[in-house]
């Protein structure tokens, strides 16, 4: 697997979701379907992500990291 460049919580309330970006430019998400369902783990694509989950991401990534991510996302 390639170099993790970072992981940004998006969670709310009580359900966690979580996506990690890596230098490959995959992504990995880790979330919690319901509270029975918790720490589902799959690959995603960019176009798999809401346009809402994509601006929290970037609302919540580092400052050096944005125009990474904002590519590997294909953020406007």
């Amino acid at each position: 697997m390639e170099n993790e460049i970072c992981k940004i919580n998006i969670s709310t309330n009580f359900l966690n979701d979580e996506y990690t970006f890596y230098n490959n430019e995959t992504i990995k998400r880790v979330y919690d379907h319901n509270s029975l369902s918790s720490d589902v783990t799959e690959w995603v694509e960019p176009k798999q992500i809401s346009k809402q989950n994509k601006d929290k991401i970037i609302k919540k990534c580092p400052e050096e990291l944005k125009e990474k991510i904002m590519l590997i996302l294909d953020y406007p």
